[in-house]
């Protein structure tokens, strides 16, 4: 068996294990969202910007997920130049300012370590606005790093409720010779996300009501089904 399966599925593990209040909690505050016509936005910078795109649009995905892109910090305008910028305090409040999130919405801002002031901010400014905001973050790798945000604040300080998705100190998950590689926060942090929406469109499914769920678009109807929910959502999610 190979190690590095193995290790993601220790981790998942534990996740699934010592994350289930967590979980619950923010299952019932992103279903009283979606159910009152409230969307969910994800930010993520660099890698984490990954897991805004693996739920939004996503066949048998819940369709109120808006992401929040920001071309500056994703990896195509310049990977170290990403990390950079992640690491400037006050950035946020650049884009951050015309972002429609509402009193009724949920931010889900994501950062492994925690450390960097721009998902700090973020989150703040997401939370200012009146969103239920959600730490997908590490607070152990965040103790075991010094903040580089002004005010020294953590991802996992200004968050509402966290999701701690149990990565250590440098993301991976394997070492040889003293050189550790393999990372983990992708595959975890994809679970973690699936395993919220999939609770949510469980939990509206159980209230009595439709969730708003894509279908494959290479599936009879789906073309019908899929532009009836965007034409609902198109005004507050642009990117669909």
């Amino acid at each position: 068996m190979n190690s590095y399966f193995e290790e993601v599925q220790a981790l998942l593990t534990i996740v699934g294990e010592q994350e289930k209040q967590s979980i619950n909690e923010s299952v019932k505050h992103i279903s009283k969202a979606v159910m009152s016509d409230g969307i969910i936005h994800l930010f993520g910078s660099g890698h984490s910007h990954i897991l805004t795109e693996e739920v939004f649009y996503r066949a048998g995905g819940l369709a109120a997920i808006r992401p929040i892109f920001v071309e500056d910090l994703m990896l195509f305008k310049g990977a170290s130049r990403s990390s950079q910028l992640e690491r400037r305090n006050d950035l946020s409040e650049k884009f951050m300012h015309d972002e429609d999130i509402r009193p009724g919405d949920v931010c889900i801002v994501i950062s492994s370590s925690g450390v960097n002031p721009v998902p700090i901010d973020v989150a703040t400014i997401a939370k200012e606005k009146g969103a239920f905001v959600i730490g997908l973050t590490s607070p152990e790798y965040a103790k075991s790093c010094s903040s580089r945000h002004k005010q020294k604040h953590y991802l996992h300080d200004v968050v509402d409720l966290v999701i701690d998705n149990h990565i250590a100190k440098g993301d991976t998950l394997l070492k040889s010779n003293n050189i550790p590689f393999g990372s983990g926060s992708t595959v975890v942090g994809a679970v973690l996300l699936n395993m919220v929406f999939t609770q949510v469109i469980q939990t509206i499914i159980e209230s009595g009501e439709t969730p708003p769920v894509f279908l494959s678009s290479n599936i009879e109807g789906a073309d019908e089904h899929n532009q009836k929910i965007i034409a609902k959502y198109k005004t507050r999610i642009p990117q669909l």
